[in-house]
């Protein structure tokens, strides 16, 4: 088994492929179309979905707001360097919510980001991605 992709319900399509592909520079990979059930499907990532996990972005369509809950945690991503990433995200229009510094209680370098549907995106630094916050 593998992980395949994570979906997520979007209000703006456009404005969230554009926030993916064009901010986190993620590519979109596909979409469809589906309209006898009123939903399109954009599939974005930085590998092909044949070699690593995607994201599926899900635009129901006349849907215009979503309560997150307080179960949805975040989506994670690795990075060379988080505050040069934040600064870049920033520039190019991104919400930065937790600027970059240790985690608490540890070494770990994160921050986080929000998309435009209010979704928590976690930046860790690449040397200690995979190997637990405290490290």
């Amino acid at each position: 088994m593998r992980l395949l992709h994570t979906m997520l319900r979007v209000t703006d399509l456009q404005r969230s492929i554009d926030f993916y592909t064009k901010i986190l520079g993620m590519r979109l990979l596909r979409t469809s179309e589906n309209t006898e059930y009123k939903y399109t499907l954009a599939f974005v990532g930085y590998t092909e979905e044949t070699d690593g996990a995607v994201i599926e972005l899900t635009y129901n369509w006349g849907v215009d707001h979503y309560d997150l809950g307080s179960a949805y945690g975040h989506v994670a991503l690795g990075v060379d360097d988080v505050t040069a990433t934040c600064d870049r995200i920033r520039s190019a229009g991104g919400l930065v919510t937790r600027e970059a510094g240790p985690v608490k209680g540890g070494s770990t370098i994160i921050a986080f980001i929000q998309d435009p549907d209010g979704y928590k995106i976690e930046l860790i630094e690449q040397r200690h991605a995979g190997k637990g916050l405290g490290a």
